[in-house]
């Protein structure tokens, strides 16, 4: 089997990539120019050089007897300095693939199909529990990383129609090994000492592997144009930052900030940025996403697919941290105590 990943570098990538040379895949993994690729080379991917804007060099660098695409690649920018080229990224480049992916298949005469991995955020804000029934509420141009993924997955379907055998994973919070600037970032605030404060959202937390795993099995088992919800472990980010600090052997934090401190600081931070043209540590939309609720029931993926999220919250914070350790990316300031 021979599959195509996108995203290769990030690390969801990784794990997945890990996991198909694991069960024999020959995988090549496009990257950007200038792209660190010694972790594509140490899971076993093959790099090539390709962009998202350029269908010709997707064209050159998908290989053939082609059997999958997996296009993990997103750009999660949450600052409107960066909603122009999110949108190029997320919307036109997964048109982009998309299209040649269809084209490419077509060509070859045989079977393949494209992994899309979207996010819960393409269902926008929800007051429930969200599940692939709620309507996608993703609508509003100010919370542009949620509104690009809705319209990703919309660029997608349109070649769909066309012929395009795809499939949508939209996971929630994801936590594991190679990560180095999603959640491992508050490994880093908390053993450093310069954790700002605690939102007071709450979120559904899966574990790396798990949603890995969820692309192969979607690959064989999943229904052309449907959308599979990736849940976990649903916390509150207290809990979750209270588990961290645990691990990294420091004072857990002890409330949450209110949720209008955080907006004032945004609101503040964003006008600032207007003038410095630099992308704030906390910015309106990141304040909307921290400040609510964003929990999903994953039923569909467990019955269709096989899904299932194993680890505890404290198992998945602890491989993170792990292997952050053994890279030397994290220093602990004193033994932890798990």
């Amino acid at each position: 089997m021979r599959a195509f990943v996108t995203g290769g570098t990030g690390f969801l990538g990784a794990n997945l990539i890990e996991q198909l040379v694991d069960e024999g895949w020959e995988v090549t993994a496009m990257h950007r120019p200038g792209s660190d690729i010694r972790r594509l080379q140490a899971v076993g991917a093959k790099p090539v050089r390709a962009s998202l804007a350029s269908p010709d060099s997707l064209r050159a660098a998908l290989p053939d007897q082609l059997d999958a695409v997996f296009h993990l690649a997103g750009n999660t920018s949450m600052w409107r300095g960066g909603n122009a080229q999110q949108w190029q990224d997320n919307v036109v480049g997964a048109g982009n693939l998309a299209r040649v992916a269809r084209q490419h298949f077509a060509r070859q005469n045989r079977a393949g199909r494209m992994i899309v991995t979207s996010s819960i955020s393409a269902y926008g804000y929800h007051k429930g529990v969200i599940s692939e029934a709620s309507c996608k509420l993703a609508t509003n141009p100010r919370d542009h990383y949620h509104y690009s993924k809705m319209h990703g997955e919309l660029s997608v379907q349109e070649e769909i129609a066309r012929g395009l055998d795809a499939v949508f994973l939209n996971p929630c919070a994801i936590v594991g090994k190679y990560d180095v600037s999603s959640w491992a970032q508050t490994f880093f605030l908390l053993a450093e000492n310069r954790l700002p404060g605690v939102p007071p959202g709450a979120g559904s937390f899966c574990h790396a592997g798990a949603v890995a795993r969820a692309h192969i099995d979607a690959f064989s088992r999943g229904r052309t144009g449907e959308n599979y919800i990736l849940a976990g472990t649903d916390a509150s980010f207290l809990a979750f930052f209270r588990i961290i600090a645990e691990l990294v052997g420091v004072p857990a934090p002890r409330r949450t900030t209110p949720a209008f401190a955080i907006h004032t600081v945004a609101a503040f931070s964003d006008l600032l940025s207007r003038f410095s043209g630099r992308e704030p540590a906390v910015t309106p939309q990141k304040a909307r996403l921290l400040t609510s609720r964003a929990l999903a029931d994953s039923t569909r993926a467990e019955r269709e697919l096989g899904y299932r999220n194993p680890l505890a919250l404290a198992d998945m914070l602890a491989e993170s941290r792990d292997w952050l350790v053994a890279e030397g990316l994290l220093q602990l300031p004193c033994a932890p105590l798990r």
